[in-house]
């Protein structure tokens, strides 16, 4: 993405860190490139100049082919366990479970949420999600982070459960 639409400059922190003592806010859209140096210099600069903090991606884990990834989220949170409660205002979510992903669907849909459904992998973010927009909720099993588990322990200690349960889509 060249990140043409939106407004300012955007830096790679990835490649150069200081950029993020300069910076207004700072956007976190990946963590592939994430190394423990860099994330110890967003901490300490956070801790630092605190300023909005945009998390595109909330997600703490993937499933891919050689296991799981950290997702943005999961640096995140450790970001907000290192830095404390006042942090938590400069950081913004977006993505799935929080709202203003299902209610950017709802409006270029036209639709009510009571007729669509959330299909997907995960209880807390798909699931959790779709039901706090008020949709039906669809947990697929056979793949992503719930493949080869029994779901019911998962879903009867997280609590979160879905309307429908289905193997594959």
């Amino acid at each position: 993405d060249d990140f043409h639409d939106l407004h300012g400059t955007v830096l790679d922190a990835a490649a150069d860190p200081r950029v993020l003592d300069h910076a207004d806010a700072i956007l976190f859209l990946a963590s592939q490139r994430v190394t423990p140096a860099l994330f110890s210099h967003l901490v300490n600069t956070l801790r630092h100049r605190p300023r909005p903090l945009l998390v595109a991606n909330p997600d703490i884990t993937a499933p891919f082919e050689a296991g799981l990834s950290r997702e943005p989220g999961l640096f995140a949170h450790d970001l907000l366990d290192q830095l404390g409660p006042y942090m938590s205002a400069h950081v913004h979510w977006f993505g799935k479970p929080f709202s203003e992903a299902y209610s950017d669907v709802l409006t270029r849909l036209g639709m009510p949420a009571r007729s669509l459904a959330m299909v997907g992998d995960t209880l807390h973010t798909d699931v959790l999600g779709g039901r706090a927009a008020g949709m039906k909720t669809v947990l697929v099993t056979d793949h992503g982070l719930f493949a080869s588990h029994d779901i019911t322990p998962f879903i009867a200690q997280s609590g979160i459960v879905p309307d429908f349960i289905v193997p594959s889509i």
